[in-house]
């Protein structure tokens, strides 16, 4: 079986706000050392997918430097490899993706002359570890012209998500997307799995009439004409795009041992950008309790229940508590921040005291404060 997989990665994530000021929603980053878009492009390429596409539309520069040729992701290859698939001008194109289907329309050309026979979409922005193997075997026992992932919809807003309705052989019946009356007690998770004649055929019906939208118009209007399936997802999954506080509580949710032992498991790995860096060292002054700390951090304060990223500095008598401070961040002596998230090379000046209480604070890329 050959599979395209395609990777929604152009999103801006408006809820996120100065966090994706200059980087797409698939390029935040996540637990230390990853991106977002790591997640469902190690869980395709663990599938065996070996030609993956990235549709890139806002801000590409941080994604386009991390994802690089694909090496980490075994696609610096010959034959399929890793494609950033960018909007362009054309006499038959416009610049900009009006919408996931026009996204996908725009880049037919990548469908119409490969040879796969099945397409694997997915978003860049979702955080999840899955083995899709037993999703293409589901899709094709169950005679499926499209299998939909899908989640419960307790703990989760289905004001943000689709929601969809199955019977009683998981076939949905009913699929509404963002709205507030739900259609059932299932979200879906953004992942599709289909035909790629089947896909050419429906994006060849809809976009040129005028309708842009991958489940609005492509999906939910053939939900009585095809037999589109529903994959129920158990495991952990988390949308970082849904707000500023969803992002935190992605990266805070690291520190559960459970959480942190699905995503990262030996048998399922995430790979990532490799940086040489020493391992993080903590001086005598310092000492780290439940949290994360990456490579290259040296830490002579206290770190409490926090994500702390690669190359942190955290100096003696500083504190971090409850924090997500990233790549090259600096707390000096004497500094506390709480529920704070710091973004790129922020400095918190010395004996300087940050405290978020309802939202996290948030600090731009470069400030010093």
């Amino acid at each position: 079986m050959k599979i395209l997989g395609l990777i929604l990665a152009g999103e801006k994530g408006q809820n996120l706000g100065k966090l994706t000021n200059k980087r797409a929603s698939a390029a935040v980053p996540i637990a230390g050392k990853y991106r977002a878009i790591d997640f469902t492009l190690s869980n395709m390429v663990r599938a065996g997918i070996k030609k993956v596409g990235v549709l890139t539309q806002y801000n590409p520069r941080s994604l386009m430097d991390h994802l690089g040729s694909g090496r980490e992701w075994d696609l610096d290859r010959k034959n399929g490899g890793l494609y950033i698939l960018q909007p362009y001008v054309s006499e038959a194109s416009q610049l900009w993706y009006r919408g996931t289907a026009d996204a996908l329309h725009q880049n037919i050309t990548v469908l119409r002359r490969g040879d796969e026979d099945y397409v694997l979409i997915g978003s860049g922005d979702h955080i999840y570890n899955i083995d899709f193997t037993p999703v293409f075997k589901y899709h094709l026992s169950t005679s499926a012209d499209i299998t939909i992932l899908t989640k419960s919809s307790e703990g989760y807003d289905p004001a943000f998500y689709g929601t969809v309705k199955t019977d009683e052989n998981e076939r949905i019946i009913d699929f509404k997307e963002k709205e507030k009356e739900n259609a059932g007690d299932k979200i879906n998770l953004g992942v599709y799995f289909m035909n790629k004649k089947l896909m050419m055929d429906l994006l060849y019906s809809t976009v040129p009439n005028g309708k842009y939208d991958l489940v609005r118009d492509v999906i939910i209007p053939n939900i009585e004409n095809l037999r589109i399936m529903s994959y129920k997802f158990s495991g952990y999954w988390r949308n970082v795009k849904k707000s500023l506080i969803e992002y935190k509580r992605t990266n805070m949710d690291m520190l559960d041992p459970e959480v942190l032992n699905e995503l990262f498991s030996p048998q399922r790995k995430i790979y990532t950008k490799l940086k040489d860096l020493a391992p993080p060292k903590i001086t005598s002054t310092g000492s780290v309790v439940n949290s994360i700390v990456a490579d290259g951090c040296i830490v002579s304060g206290k770190v409490y229940n926090s994500v702390v990223f690669r190359n942190v500095n955290v100096k003696a008598g500083a504190i971090v508590d409850n924090s997500v401070v990233m790549e090259g961040s600096t707390i000096e002596e004497g500094s506390k921040i709480v529920n704070c998230i710091l973004d790129k090379n922020v400095t918190i000046r010395t004996e300087h005291s940050y405290i978020g209480y309802e939202e996290p604070l948030f600090f731009e890329k470069w400030q010093v404060v």
